[in-house]
Parts: structure tokens; sequence; C-alpha cells
């Protein structure tokens, strides 16, 4: 499989090429050049079947030209000592908790797969990488933690100053070694912004050799099609009227399960769940797209307003809004109703979810009102990375698990710049 820019198409590239120059050099992003059929393989897939087979199964498939079965398998040994959980909590809707991996959110199953994959590539290779990605809280905690002490990468998060929690900050900027952290002046689109502009300054980009782990990268996107994978085969009888609901931002996660649907996963559909950030649900309801400027929220994760995926969202659907919005459905919840929902969980379902799951949750009940079939609404984030929310919708703190406790315990390095451009340049040119 080859892969092409968004935007000009005139250029072919490497799943190897694609994932070390992160964005296509006329500034779109790698897709897929044609969409395979995959379906005899995804319908053999049973409740039984490993998420780590799964994961294996499908990248072979997907990538067979440069990576062998035995590379395929290795790849994701190393990337997955972990695996997502199915957690059913009524009749109707199912609970997929993506938060059980070293970063304890569900960004660690495409940075993981990602930082296995370059790895494999530069086993082979003598140049070194800089991995330059920004983060609006989870994805610089899951890519600090995927690339950690990776022999020949380099890796420069940028985060928002202010916007991130106590404990996403201190996951990002604890590491230490061949992990710095960029404290930004402004917002996570700013972040998002300086990033994409880094890559376009080709004389910069080229030098250091600069390459993304953000959802941008086709290296990250690939990986998040597997879960939604596993959980379509545990529904096994109940996969035609299935429709998964996605808490949404950046709107990388919704648009790995695009894919794995155009691949021949059989289900009935998708929910995009925002918080007020919500470009794209106005899309989907008017046709009109108008990014602007993001608002801070409790799910803050999601706070984007400019969402750099609808661009791959727009070439699936062939730049239709008749299509996607006949395949995708939308809700937007509000910090308080997200509070409401966090608090309502742990009462009535003894169940911890923190603010983007409480989104998610939330948006499903919403669509159960006015759609049938079933649910499985994805839980992104342990609850513990967001005691201060939980704790004011609930009163109580959420349980805490034992590799969240030791990071609060650590000192933060980071390093406060502008918002620039040339900040940026300065910060990693040293």
């Amino acid at each position: 499989m080859k892969f092409f820019s968004t935007r000009e198409k005139n250029e072919a590239v490497s799943f190897k090429q694609a994932i070390f120059r992160g964005l296509a050099p006329d500034g779109g992003l790698y897709m897929p050049e044609t969409i395979p059929d995959l379906s005899g393989l995804i319908d053999s897939f049973t409740p039984e079947t490993s998420f780590n087979d799964i994961a294996s199964s499908i990248s072979g498939a997907l990538l067979e030209e440069e990576l062998d079965t035995d590379a395929a398998s290795r790849i994701c040994r190393r990337a997955f000592d972990f695996e997502p959980r199915m957690v059913e909590l009524d009749d109707n809707i199912s609970v997929l908790e993506l938060f059980h991996g070293p970063s304890c959110a569900f960004k660690d199953f495409g940075a993981s797969f990602l930082a296995s994959s370059m790895e494999e590539f530069l086993k082979t290779d003598s140049r070194k990488a800089m991995i330059l990605t920004a983060t609006s809280g989870d994805t610089g905690s899951a890519v600090a933690r995927a690339f950690f002490e990776k022999k020949n990468i380099e890796v420069v998060i940028l985060y928002p100053s202010g916007r991130v929690s106590p404990l996403q900050e201190k996951q990002l900027t604890t590491l230490g070694g061949n992990i710095r952290a960029l404290e930004v002046k402004g917002s996570f689109d700013d972040c998002q912004r300086m990033v994409k502009e880094a890559f376009l300054d080709r004389q910069l980009s080229d030098r250091l050799s600069l390459t993304s782990a953000n959802s941008i990268s086709l290296g990250r996107l690939i990986p998040q099609s597997f879960y939604y994978l596993w959980a379509w085969a545990q529904m096994s009888g109940r996969r035609e009227d299935l429709r998964f609901c996605v808490p949404s931002g950046n709107f990388g996660n919704l648009t790995a399960g695009i894919m794995a649907h155009f691949w021949g996963m059989r289900n009935k559909g998708f929910i995009a769940a925002t918080n007020i950030n919500d470009v794209v649900p106005e899309y989907l309801k008017s046709g009109e797209f108008t990014p602007r400027s993001s608002k801070l929220t409790l799910s803050n994760a999601m706070d984007v307003g400019n969402p750099s995926n609808f661009e791959r969202m727009l070439e699936l659907f062939d730049q239709s809004h008749e299509k996607m919005s006949d395949l995708i459905r939308e809700e937007v919840i509000t910090d308080s109703q997200t509070k409401a929902m966090i608090a309502k969980l742990l009462v009535e379902k003894n169940y911890e979810a923190d603010p983007h799951t409480a989104v998610g949750y939330l948006a499903a009940e919403h669509y159960k009102k006015h759609g049938s079939g079933r649910i499985v609404t994805l839980s992104t984030a342990h609850p513990g990375k967001f005691t201060e929310v939980f704790q004011e919708a609930t009163g109580k703190k959420p349980h805490m698990p034992q590799r969240l406790e030791k990071v609060m315990k650590l000192k933060k390095e980071s390093t406060l710049v502008e918002n620039t451009l040339d900040a940026l340049k300065e910060a990693i040119s040293g």
C-alpha cells in the first residue's frame, strides 16, 4: 500500500516515508492511496481473537509490501503489552476502556505502535530523527512514555501553558533524557500551528530530520483502528446495529474508526461527541466548516477549534457532507452536563469516569432517545488523570493507579516559550 497527501496527491510514498515525514511537503496529511477490502479478514475475528492477533494481522495486511508477517508481529508485540477492556454498564451501552497502557490514555495505542515501527525501521538506518509534537493533554504523556530512551530519536513536546491537568503536565515534563517539553504561551491550536509551520520550513525540517507523533501521523492513526475491530469482534450477534460513540477533539480517533468501517467493519455508524468546541458537529448539521479559536473546558483534550483530521474525514467521504452525515451523528455536551454525568455514573453504576468518558457516555444516552441499536462508547483516559474535576463533580477522589501516583512526586522540567515559529526554532535548534 502507498500513501498520498490529502492535498496535491501527486506523490505516493511508502509507510516508512510517511511516518518519518509526519506531514506531507504540501502541508497535507497522508492517507492510503486506495481503500483495501479487508472484510474477509475482519469477518474472521471472533470474541476469542486476541487484541494482539488483530493488530498483527491488520498491520500485516495493510503493510505487507514493507513488513513481512514476522516484522508486523514483532512491532505489535513490542508496542502492546496492554490491551483494551470492555465494560457493559447497561443493556444498550458498553464502555470500551482504552486507558490501561503506560500513560493511562487511549493515545498509548497509537504512540506505542509508532515508536515500535520507527524503531524497527531505524535498525537498518544510520540517521537520527526528532519527534516534534503538540498536545492538548494526553498525546504528550503517551508520546513521552512510548519514545523514552528509544535510540536515535529525540522528542520535543509542545503543550499550552495552564491548559493541561496537573497530572498530564507531570507526565510529559518529568522523564528527561531524550524527552524535552516546551510550555507554550497560548492554546493547543497555537501549539499545533507552530508544529505545522516547522514542518513546512523545509530547511529546518530537513536539517533536524523532523517528524511527528501527533494524530496527524499515519503511524498513530492506523493502530487506533485496531481497538475498534477488537470491540466489534466482541459484539458477536450484535454487530450490524452497532454504533461507536467517540469523544472527539482533533478527530484522529474517529477517523481511525471510519477507516476500519471502510475496510470492512460492518457497524451501523458513529456518534461524534464533543464539548462546546463543536465545529465538526456544526458541519454535520449545516455543511459549513468554520474553524475558530478553541474554548477551555473540563474535557481539555477535546479543546480544539480547528481539528487537523477533519481534512482526512473529508477525503474519506469524497468531500461529501451528505455521505459524512449519513454515517456520523453529532452530540454536543456542556461542562455542567459533564460534571453531572460523572456524578451519575458513580452513584448509579458505581463507575468512575473522566470528563471525556462522561462526554461520550452522555452523548450515547442522548442518541438512545431517538436511535436504536447497541452503542460502544470509548473511554479515553483514566479518571485519575483528572482528579480535580472528578472530586469537584462527586466530592470524592478517584482510584489512582500506582504509575500515576509515582509521577506526581517527580520534578517538572520545561521551557516556557512564546507561540511563534521563531521561538520554536530557537528552542530546538541549539
